[in-house]
């Protein structure tokens, strides 16, 4: 995998010095080589080296590396595409140029607005064994941090406010990195008037997460660690980040300590009671199954983000987005409401989801069969 990226890297600086020389007119071409080389250079450092600083300095340089990203993505795509029409119909320098730098501009801008512009979903559930309706607003993968503050979330908990849920659940990553780390951030939290949970994601951790979960507990949030609650006549599995099992990989949980198969086996799960886990990412679901959990609520995949990671994410995921179902369990993840590295969204859509649990039907579910 390592040896795919720098290939791509290196593919991608001789082909765009190689085009903007020929654009330009220009001889030499070495200037272009080492600002493509500088520039992935500078992008990664800054995503990874600069996540958690709060100075104005820092603040500001990884915005721009984080920017850059997105920009260069689509720059490449961008002279890729006019490179084909170039092969049918020959273009002159200088359109070619405009074409393929108007393209990449257009698509960042429209990443841009489209990032900020977060949807609300509703999606039904029938639930077997259940007392009575509820309705479940799900919030996950906010990325609290350089791009986004109290101002988002607040937007968050107005759309959620006006569906009135019964109760709402957060899982993960509610940061990403510290400078907007503060109370003063998790204030709109407080508007809510029923019960609100929260799992832990792994940028949590990144960022810093017993002061995330003491700052969540001081603004009365419920945080669930590996444990049951009863909501009503429901119960709540809420979980830790970690990887399915002990042969399984996972580029973001721990690849020691708990897993999910060795968790959910050590809880009272009652099987016959409703049943809803609250889970980062979107792993394990056959050991839910398992202990009878009825829906599996996770996140972590922001679908992607960004074409064409998002038809990639497909092949990495087996639950990439929305509503699948995995025999009598069902399992919705969510594509994010906040961003990750670009603050862009291109071919997936930022939301926040209104989940109804509905009592099923006779025979609706089949879970009278698995239990």
């Amino acid at each position: 995998m390592t040896l795919v990226f720098l290939a791509i890297l290196v593919g991608s600086n001789i082909f765009l010095s190689r085009r903007i020389g020929w654009i330009f007119s220009m001889e030499h071409l070495s200037v272009l080589h080492v600002l493509f080389a500088v520039i992935p250079v500078f992008m990664i450092a800054g995503l990874i080296g600069l996540s958690n600083v709060t100075g104005t300095v820092g603040h500001l340089l990884y915005g721009l590396a984080a920017v850059l990203t997105g920009v260069m993505l689509y720059l490449v795509l961008s002279f890729l595409l006019f490179e084909v029409v170039h092969l049918v119909y020959p273009l002159g320098r200088t359109l070619y140029g405009v074409l393929a730098f108007s393209m990449t501009a257009a698509v960042v801008v429209y990443g841009l607005i489209n990032a900020g512009n977060t949807r609300f979903n509703q999606v039904e559930v029938p639930v077997e064994g259940l007392e009575e309706e509820v309705k479940i607003m799900h919030l996950s993968d906010i990325h609290i941090g350089h791009f986004r503050g109290k101002d988002f979330l607040q937007k968050l908990v107005d759309l959620s406010v006006d569906s009135s849920p019964d109760l709402v659940v957060i899982t993960g990553d509610l940061f990403d990195g510290r400078y907007n780390l503060s109370m003063e951030s998790l204030e709109p939290l407080r508007q809510f008037t029923v019960p609100i949970y929260f799992v832990e994601g792994n940028h949590d951790g990144y960022t810093g997460v017993e002061r995330i979960k003491a700052m969540l507990r001081e603004t009365g949030v419920r945080v669930l660690e590996n444990e049951v609650v009863m909501q009503g006549g429901l119960q709540l599995v809420g979980l830790d980040h970690m990887r399915a099992d002990e042969d399984a990989r996972a580029m973001h949980a721990m690849q020691e300590g708990a897993t999910i198969k060795g968790v959910l086996q050590s809880l009272r799960i009652d099987t016959v009671k409703p049943s809803v886990l609250l889970h980062h990412s979107p792993d394990g679901i056959e050991y839910a199954h398992a202990q009878g959990i009825d829906l599996y609520l996770a996140g972590h995949t922001h679908a992607g983000q960004l074409f064409p990671v998002n038809y990639i994410n497909e092949l990495l995921f087996k639950y990439n987005k929305g509503l699948s179902d995995y025999h009598e369990t069902r399992i919705f993840v969510s594509q994010g409401a906040g961003t990750f590295g670009p603050p862009m969204r291109v071919g997936t859509n930022g939301e926040i989801t209104l989940i109804q649990l509905k009592k099923a039907a006779p025979g609706e579910t089949g879970k009278n069969n698995h239990k």
